[in-house]
């Protein structure tokens, strides 16, 4: 089987889930992982499909331009090699505070430097007079990691930069 990656972006509406999906169908697609999402009104959906071996991407990207197009969405397609399934999140660190540039980028580099892998990560800001900005964060914490330690410095990294960090084990649940 072929695997590809499937994206498409635009302004959300209904049917664009279902101007994606029936191509996917009619070519004999298997949908294997997907995520979608709506911000601010704009709608984003990435998903990992198979499908058979003659299947090219090219063939696949015109065939669902031509149901997505009439709605307003950008489609890409690119091949997919087999890898092996990317690290499984184990903690979630919640982030609360005053909204301002980069925190995003202080908690991301924060996370790498201890070769702390994102597996999700979704924030929002609440409230117009004083925005609060509000972040998700899913992360796969390697084994053997100090845990002491690493509460340690999510603390520490919260005073710093004056916003609630709090991290906590996660459920695993399959979906």
């Amino acid at each position: 089987m072929a695997q590809f990656m499937v994206t498409a972006v635009g302004s959300d509406r209904p049917g664009i889930v279902a101007a994606v999906t029936t191509p996917l169908a009619d070519l004999g697609c298997n949908l294997e992982d997907s995520s979608s999402t709506i911000l601010r009104g704009h709608f984003a959906m990435m998903v990992v499909v198979s499908g058979p071996e003659s299947l090219s991407a090219d063939a696949l990207a015109e065939a669902i331009r031509k149901h997505a197009a009439p709605l307003g969405v950008t489609v890409t397609v690119g091949p997919v090699t087999l890898a092996e399934a990317g690290p499984e999140a184990n903690h979630l660190l919640s982030v609360y505070g005053a909204d301002r540039p980069g925190i995003v980028r202080d908690i991301a580099q924060f996370l790498a430097e201890r070769q702390i892998d994102i597996t999700d990560l979704q924030s929002r800001l609440i409230g117009r007079r004083t925005p609060l900005y509000v972040a998700l964060v899913e992360i796969a914490v390697p084994a053997g990691q100090d845990m002491t330690a690493l509460q340690t410095a999510v603390r520490d990294l919260g005073e710093h930069f004056d916003v609630e960090i709090t991290l906590r084990d996660i459920e695993q649940d399959a979906l």
